[in-house]
């Protein structure tokens, strides 16, 4: 039997008549983007590019990472249709560089990963971030397992407890971190009474400063 890699059944999948999720940005994004502040936003295994379209028409600048070529490249079409450009970087989350202090805002839609790999991710999305940065998420929870047939992964391994995300994201200050039951209409996929974790959390200049701190102890 062939095995298939992530990045193939994510371009099979984005291969089918476009847009698997549909084209317009996520309900909670669109609830928290005025706080995201000025400067480049990075979005995580964005697919076909409708929140980093969305981004990028309220001015940010903004690279989207995906596994899948597929999808990036409907994404880039996507931009296109709207006016506006995006970057995109094909990459797999637990090896790409974040880099340091970088971004104005990190966005986290549907970025599901097993759990043993979301703390180091988490950790450097909060090292990436600029002081003021912004880090949103949303994710379906375990107790999304009891409604089954209307999208995310099929296993609790892939989906974040609020608890869990209080863990990994000590380091800012998060301003949301609640898991809510709301219904979702978004393309084929998401569609249907759901439950979700939603994430805004902001790494202040005391965070900034502590992370410094810790940095220059490394040396």
């Amino acid at each position: 039997m062939e095995i298939r890699t992530p990045a193939e059944l994510w371009n099979e999948r984005y291969t089918e008549p476009f847009a698997s999720y549909g084209t317009e940005p996520n309900d909670y994004l669109r609830e928290v983007a005025e706080r995201i502040p000025a400067g480049p936003v990075l979005c995580l295994a964005e697919g076909e590019g409708r929140n980093a379209v969305y981004l990028a028409s309220r001015g940010h600048s903004v690279t989207a990472v995906d596994l899948s070529d597929v999808g990036l490249a409907n994404a880039r079409k996507l931009a296109a249709r709207n006016g506006v450009t995006i970057d995109t970087v094909v990459a797999d989350l637990t090896t790409f560089d974040f880099g340091e202090a970088r971004w104005s805002g990190i966005i986290s839609i549907w970025a599901h990963m097993p759990s043993a790999a979301r703390p180091a991710l988490h950790a450097a999305c909060a090292r990436a971030l600029r002081s003021g940065g912004v880090f949103v998420l949303e994710a379906y929870t375990p107790r999304h397992l009891d409604r089954p047939g209307v999208g995310g992964p099929p296993v609790a391994d892939a989906l974040p407890t609020p608890a869990e995300l209080r863990r990994d994201l000590a380091g800012l200050r998060l301003e949301h971190c609640r898991e809510v039951d709301r219904e979702i209409t978004e393309g084929k996929y998401h569609h249907g009474p759901s439950t979700t974790v939603q994430v805004l959390a902001i790494k202040s200049p005391a965070d900034a400063a502590r992370q410094d701190s810790r940095d220059g102890e490394r040396y």
